[in-house]
């Protein structure tokens, strides 16, 4: 599908009000986006269709937060960071409109996302996550998602373009590994667009990707789901192998090491196949 978004080739000036309020940390891998078009733009990502809460995660300044303040849902801002939770507690609630106007239920909570008990977040509720998230932690954070797909019909937000792209790779691409995969057995992956470094302060080293992801209507898998990602891993640990040769540890029979599919590569298989794959595994256990 096409995306409505476009790459970001230049440079925009609209910066976000009194953008040294909190002081970057390297440690927690903080790169604070100042164009607010971009912001909106990834605002707009959320589709807001058949949940109204959402989870922003990392929202520092607040620069994205406002564009979901704009929206009909319910807000958890959540950040590790205590400068930037002090910030948006006092600065931004007084400085900014959209929290005033904002109808919704709207919360600012000082937590590490992947170590923050979830089911306290919008009991027994679906909820959306996006944001800016911080490099060092991108991948931990979908992995998190995984675990709580249930609950998560969808997910959008800013990645280290390298990130992004493994994520939403396919089949014999070289991007296509095994975020790729156990991603895909459950969201469709979407790569919106490519967001510049010249739009942070400070400024990362290498270009940021926003994508969504859409939860699948059957998002079970018909084999047992913690092989499956055994199976993924196990696979692409030596991706240049043949399956044969990577998948020696499962001792499988030869007349099934003999199968087509065990001379592929594991970037040539999709996520069909790797259930497949499985499922010829499980039968060995």
């Amino acid at each position: 599908m096409a995306s409505k978004f476009k790459k970001n080739k230049k440079t925009f000036t609209k910066q976000f009000d009194k953008e040294d309020a909190v002081r970057a940390k390297k440690h927690l891998g903080q790169h604070f986006l100042t164009d607010e078009s971009i912001a909106k733009q990834i605002g707009d990502t959320l589709t807001l269709e058949g949940y109204r809460n959402v989870v922003e995660i990392g929202p520092g300044m607040g620069v994205l937060t406002k564009y979901i303040l704009q929206k009909e849902v319910d807000l958890v801002a959540m950040d590790v960071d205590r400068e930037s939770i002090d910030y948006l507690k006092t600065s931004f609630v007084l400085e900014h409109p959209e929290v005033r106007a904002h109808k919704g239920m709207f919360s600012i909570i000082e937590g590490d996302f992947l170590k923050y008990d979830l089911s306290q977040l919008f009991p027994d509720e679906p909820f959306a996550i996006t944001g800016n998230f911080p490099y060092n932690i991108s991948t931990q954070i979908v992995f998190a998602m995984l675990a709580n797909k249930e609950r998560i019909p969808e997910f959008t937000g800013m990645f280290q373009k390298e990130v992004a792209l493994r994520i939403c790779g396919t089949p014999g691409n070289k991007t296509y590994g095994i975020l790729s995969v156990l991603t895909q057995a459950f969201y469709t992956a979407e790569y919106l667009f490519t967001v510049p470094p010249t739009v942070f302060n400070p400024p990362p080293k290498v270009d940021s990707g926003v994508l969504r992801l859409i939860r699948k209507s059957d998002c079970t898998l018909p084999c047992d789901e913690k092989l499956f990602f055994i199976v993924v891993k196990t696979a692409f640990g030596q991706r240049r192998k043949t399956l044969r040769n990577s998948l020696k540890t499962f001792q499988l029979d030869e007349e099934t090491r003999a199968l087509a599919i065990f001379s592929q590569r594991p970037e040539q298989l999709n996520v069909a196949e790797f259930v497949e794959l499985t499922l010829m595994v499980s039968k060995t256990l």
